[in-house]
């Protein structure tokens, strides 16, 4: 299942607020979703955006994936960099031996270039 970010319209005519849920990606924009992560209202002047970090952070740590505009809204927020901080860390605290997908996949292509 692939879970994306995205924001959710709501509101009258001409007078739209958001919500920013975590939804299967497979579901309507309109339709079902997982979890209410936020709320953002953009006809406040400044717009008004309230996201419950925890959450966000905890979808994002899951692999879920953002929308354009809510990556936006969230680095607006420091939302993104916490994440990428957070990564960074737990890669250090690892280790050096510890190597990542990509690592994995150079060392295995390095092995065949060598038996040829």
């Amino acid at each position: 299942m692939a879970v994306k970010l995205r924001l959710r319209r709501m509101g009258s005519k001409k007078h739209p607020f958001y919500r920013i849920v975590a939804t299967d990606s497979r579901y309507q924009p309109k339709g079902r979703f997982l979890e209410l992560l936020g709320h953002y209202d953009p006809m406040e002047n400044p717009y008004k955006l309230d996201v419950d970090r925890d959450k966000v952070i905890e979808w994002l740590n899951k692999g879920a994936q953002m929308s354009d505009t809510v990556e936006g809204l969230l680095r607006s927020k420091g939302i993104v960099q916490d994440f990428n901080l957070s990564k960074i860390k737990t890669k250090a605290e690892a280790g050096p031996d510890v190597k990542t997908k990509d690592e994995k996949s150079d060392a295995g292509e390095e092995k065949t270039e060598q038996g040829d």
